[in-house]
């Protein structure tokens, strides 16, 4: 798993990929967690569930992106390590599409400003150069 940040006009993108979708979505959150502070700076102490379903791989990603910062702000905690599961409705009936649906464990700790060094905060994730594709080398993307 890989992930980055890219600049965007006046925000950060944020970019992770894997060998699976799940582990691409944990890579975009590791992304996430670097446009704030060095992720190897926060401990994975705490687990936290997160659950979130949309109607495609990108609506997830915006939707799983925004779960984490609700549960940043919230819990007025940083996460530093994720596994995400994502999975296919496969009872929605023909004509419906198969919903997504993502379970994951986000793991982290209290934030704490003299350790963690914030440097920005996080507002939440838009659709702004929004992809999730899987690659011709086989690994997944996802950004935004």
């Amino acid at each position: 798993m890989t992930w980055e940040t890219f600049s965007h006009e006046a925000d950060v993108g944020v970019r992770g990929s894997g060998a699976t979708l799940g582990e691409a979505f944990a890579s975009a959150a590791t992304a996430m967690t670097a446009a704030i502070c060095d992720p190897a700076r926060v401990a994975a102490q705490e687990a936290v569930s997160i659950a979130c379903s949309a109607p495609d791989e990108e609506m997830l990603l915006v939707d799983w992106l925004n779960a984490l910062v609700y549960e940043m702000a919230t819990r007025r905690m940083l996460f530093s390590r994720f596994e995400v599961d994502i999975q296919a409705d496969s009872a929605a009936g023909p004509g419906y599409g198969s919903p997504l649906h993502l379970t994951a464990t986000a793991w982290g700790e209290s934030a704490n400003a003299a350790r963690h060094r914030p440097a920005a905060e996080v507002k939440g994730a838009s659709y702004c150069e929004l992809a999730v594709r899987q690659r011709p080398d086989g690994l997944w993307l996802a950004q935004c």
